[in-house]
């Protein structure tokens, strides 16, 4: 049965690759973040990604890179991967809008929607779902939602003041950017040069009514490689999953 909505779905991507990771050193003191690997798996986060973007249909990919981008491209002549790929580097910082107005540049298909991804985000859900609800809400940009966990302990109380219950790591109550995005054709023209898509772009389509925000369903993976601890929290976590 010919599914009606594949047409519209993105087949080519932006990895933004090029930040410097400065708080996952010592990691990060001979190669750029998004080439550390999760311990146990082998692979770096960006082969996973790689992965999980030709899973949900993505063909062709732009990878931004800046800081250690020969350890990167190094990676990327060697190894297996499952879709197109090609590197552009900043030679100066661009900043995150910046980076992927540049990158966009090279996309194949520039009169097509895109994903754009962080370079650090770990995470599996689908990507088709959330073409088509950025399709069915006509946006320019639709933002991946996420409820990461708190890195501390709740407490649950009744309406007197007793506590009831302690709860490990909850998730928390706000929903944040989760660094996954899909992108409709026009987009490119609205990034600035340099500078932050997210104080610039976003709140201009906001205001418009043109930005939409896709919640990650409940259950499936999402965590921010940031810090030594994540990668340590992120190895545990797909342990308990199987993966």
């Amino acid at each position: 049965m010919t599914d009606p909505n594949a047409a519209s779905r993105p087949t080519q991507a932006v990895i933004l690759a090029g930040g410097q990771g400065s708080r996952l050193r010592p990691y990060t003191d001979d190669r750029p973040k998004p080439m550390v690997e999760i311990p146990g798996t082998g692979t770096p986060i960006i082969g996973h990604q790689l992965v999980w973007l030709a899973e949900e249909g993505v063909t062709d990919v732009v990878i931004s890179c800046g800081h250690l981008a020969e350890v990167l491209q190094d990676w990327l002549r060697t190894a297996d991967l499952p879709v197109r790929v090609q590197t552009v580097i900043e030679t100066e910082p661009l900043g995150r809008g910046g980076g992927l107005k540049y990158a966009a540049a090279r996309l194949p298909h520039p009169d097509r929607a895109w994903y754009a991804t962080n370079g650090d985000i770990w995470t599996r859900f689908s990507l088709r779902d959330m073409a088509d609800f950025h399709t069915g809400r006509d946006a320019v940009a639709t933002v991946a939602l996420a409820r990461p966990r708190i890195p501390w302990g709740a407490v649950r109380t009744d309406g007197f003041g007793h506590i009831t219950d302690f709860i490990e790591a909850p998730p928390s109550t706000f929903e944040i950017n989760a660094g996954v995005y899909v992108f409709s054709p026009a987009f490119a023209g609205l990034l600035p040069e340099r500078g932050d898509h997210e104080r610039t772009t976003f709140p201009t389509l906001a205001r418009e009514l043109r930005l939409a925000g896709f919640p990650i369903p409940q259950g499936a993976y999402w965590r921010a490689i940031d810090t030594a601890k994540d990668l340590t929290e992120a190895a545990k976590e797909l342990a308990a999953l199987g993966r």
